[in-house]
């Protein structure tokens, strides 16, 4: 492993089918590019023993989060976040996560979206837990439901930010970070315009593996010893060294997850 790196992955789906021929091999090579973390979010309850098996073989360092993904909240949500409960009643999450609003693909849930995503910010402030929010073509209604949450302890990761200066500065304000993954090394990806206006103690890294590769994979499988592509990218903006961006990084990820 590079000893001078410790990168985080604040958001990579390891238990993914896409590795289910390489994945110890996969991880290793994460772990040989510095990346000594690796948090997993919750899509549905499908994935749960994935998880759970996942830490088990890597209790150094992957860490699991627990949440109902918003495109999964279906007919059947209330069972499902029955689910997410009775989980995070059970053992230790580090966030609860990915939640959110996602309006891309089907608009037929918002209702319950809106109310899932309420809810689990709502155990998220009773397990004392950040949240990790999925948000897709959905800014107005994710911060809609921000606004109403606002408080002290509202915190969290705003996953694959891919909005506008006033969006992050908004997602900012409201307590999060930005996740920051392969989306920053795309020409069209825009965001690279204007990070460097916001200061770094506000940004996380992450691949949200196996999906949005960083260029020169782009299209590809995404895996998180890509995480050292999008730091190479920040430190280009930043003008800083990757030493750096992988310190400021990491130490950002451990005041959202408490590790």
């Amino acid at each position: 492993m590079n000893s001078l790196l410790n990168f985080t992955d604040t958001h990579t789906h390891l238990y993914s089918e896409e590795f289910d021929q390489d994945r110890d091999e996969m991880i290793q090579r994460a772990m040989n590019a510095g990346v000594s973390r690796f948090f997993l979010p919750s899509i549905d309850s499908s994935c749960t023993q994935k998880m759970y098996d996942l830490e088990q073989q890597y209790p150094d360092n992957v860490f699991l989060m627990m949440g109902l993904h918003p495109t999964y909240v279906k007919e059947n949500y209330l069972e499902e976040l029955a689910h997410v409960e009775k989980e995070l009643a059970s053992k230790k999450f580090y966030a609860v996560g990915e939640i959110g609003i996602d309006l891309y693909w089907d608009k037929t849930f918002l209702k319950e979206q809106q109310q899932a995503f309420q809810y689990q910010i709502q155990l998220a402030k009773q397990y004392k837990l950040g949240i990790n929010i999925h948000c897709r073509d959905a800014f107005d209604e994710v911060f809609e439901v921000l606004e109403s949450e606002k408080a002290t302890d509202l915190f969290g990761i705003f996953h694959c930010f891919t909005g506008d200066l006033g969006q992050a500065q908004k997602a900012i304000s409201l307590g999060m970070k930005l996740g920051i993954g392969g989306v920053a090394t795309f020409k069209n990806g825009k965001i690279d315009q204007f990070l460097r206006e916001i200061d770094l103690k506000h940004i996380v890294l992450e691949t949200d593996s196996p999906y949005l590769a960083p260029v020169p994979y782009r299209g590809k499988r995404n895996e998180s010893s890509y995480t050292l592509l999008v730091a190479q990218k920040l430190a280009e903006i930043y003008q800083v060294s990757i030493e750096e961006i992988a310190r400021i990084t990491t130490a950002n990820s451990q005041a959202i997850f408490g590790i």
